[in-house]
């Protein structure tokens, strides 16, 4: 019997010739992630367990994106401690604040390859399952375990597959493919369970997109949230790496819980209400709702491709005098590349805000956090009431397109009245 993509990294990494959902595995970690918040914390916590040696520098990747700059003096103290711990311990794979968002760096700078087991302390880890990775968030206690053994315990998930089919039509994106799959199908379809995203349409989608799909795979409630790692997958990583990368997916007769089709030829743009990531609805489901900000960023949608079709959208036209548009770049790469190709200007002139890359308002840290009252649009990934500031304001999640035409209007707005035939 053939192994899905979780079985074949997990039997791998655990020392199995095979493995079956249900089993409880240890297996060795390939790259362990922390962030500003989750590395300390884990350093911290592994110090006041009696250790002082990580398992394997190399192995490890911390990234300062939550708090960037540092918003006060606690912040600004723990980034400092977090510099001097990367350099006691010889851990060279560090990225200071404003390199980028932890689940764009990953990728950009080639530690996320396919059939590597990853862990990370931060839960939307799930993004390298875009090349074809194993990852996924863990706890404070779990990155402190790890920064220690080096490993980690398992229990093999199911694994379902969804087969995206049609061609994605004007005015939406992958964005709008998962918020249809989270409306569809609910936030616990995949609870504990590995995802496969597979068919035509997944094939065709570009490396962005894959990102934006298997970042929120969490949000569906999988433990892996997997591409196959094809050939443009290949073609990607061996521009940011110098190892060996090769394509990896499931086995032909690899057994599955469950297998949904979903044709995408006649979706409309998603917009998923608070305070739910899966209460969604479509764009012409939507009456007047105003919106006094609008957010285009985060791990989820701030790549190159996402900030192109924002502009494109923007161009020419102004942001409502009612409404503030912040924009942050998901790295200091993207932002000197949309630089150089006159993308942030076009922003600018628009009347966008544009940010440090980092994390910004998405956990409600700072840098564009809601007053009570006040409703966002924006492009992360989580609504949960007080995730963008107060518990009393309300935040609406859809593509950046929506995001940048609901900028325009000054209230949630269908983008595709924006975009040529």
């Amino acid at each position: 019997m053939g192994m899905t993509m979780a079985e074949k990294v997990l039997a791998r990494a655990s020392g199995r010739e095979k493995v079956q959902p249900g089993e409880f595995v240890t297996g060795k970690i390939d790259i362990l992630m922390g962030h500003d918040l989750s590395f300390y914390a884990g350093y911290e916590a592994m110090i006041k367990s009696g250790y002082h040696r990580v398992w394997d520098s190399d192995k490890i990747v911390a990234i300062i994106d939550h708090a960037v700059p540092a918003p006060n003096v606690a912040y600004a103290d723990v980034h400092r401690k977090i510099r001097e711990y990367v350099k006691t311990q010889g851990i060279k794979n560090f990225y200071d604040a404003g390199v980028g968002i932890c689940h764009q760096i990953l990728p950009e700078k080639g530690h996320a390859l396919p059939g590597r087991l990853i862990v990370g302390g931060d839960s939307h880890t799930t993004t390298y399952g875009a090349l074809g990775a194993a990852s996924c968030g863990i706890g404070i206690s779990e990155v402190a375990y790890v920064m220690v053994k080096g490993s980690l315990w398992f229990r093999i998930p199911e694994t379902i597959r969804f087969i995206l089919k049609g061609m994605l039509p004007r005015g939406t994106s992958a964005k709008d493919i998962i918020l249809k799959i989270a409306g569809q199908y609910t936030a616990e379809v995949a609870q504990y369970k590995a995802v496969e995203f597979a068919g035509p349409l997944a094939k065709s989608l570009s490396v962005d997109q894959r990102m934006t799909i298997s970042n929120m795979g969490v949000e569906i409630g999988t433990k892996f949230a997997f591409f196959e790692a094809d050939e443009k997958t290949v073609s990607y990583l061996k521009e940011r790496t110098d190892q060996p990368v090769k394509p990896f997916g499931p086995d032909p007769e690899a057994k599955y819980l469950a297998v949904y089709e979903m044709d995408v030829s006649m979706m409309e743009p998603q917009v998923a209400f608070p305070h739910n990531v899966d209460n969604v609805k479509s764009i012409s489901e939507i009456g007047e709702i105003p919106v006094q900000q609008a957010f285009i960023g985060s791990c989820t949608n701030a790549r190159t491709e996402d900030l192109e079709r924002t502009a494109a959208i923007l161009k020419g036209r102004r942001v409502h005098p009612g409404t503030r548009l912040l924009v942050i770049p998901a790295s200091h790469v993207i932002l000197t590349e949309l630089s150089k190709s006159g993308t942030i200007q076009t922003l600018l002139e628009a009347g966008a805000m544009i940010g440090t890359p980092g994390c910004g308002p998405c956990g409600g840290g700072h840098m564009g956090i809601l007053a009570p009252g006040e409703t966002a649009i924006s492009s992360t990934n989580r609504n949960f009431k007080g995730r963008m500031g107060s518990p009393e304001s309300f935040v609406y999640l859809a593509s950046p397109e929506t995001v940048a035409a609901s900028a325009i209007e000054g209230k949630i707005a269908d983008p595709r009245k924006y975009l040529k035939n």
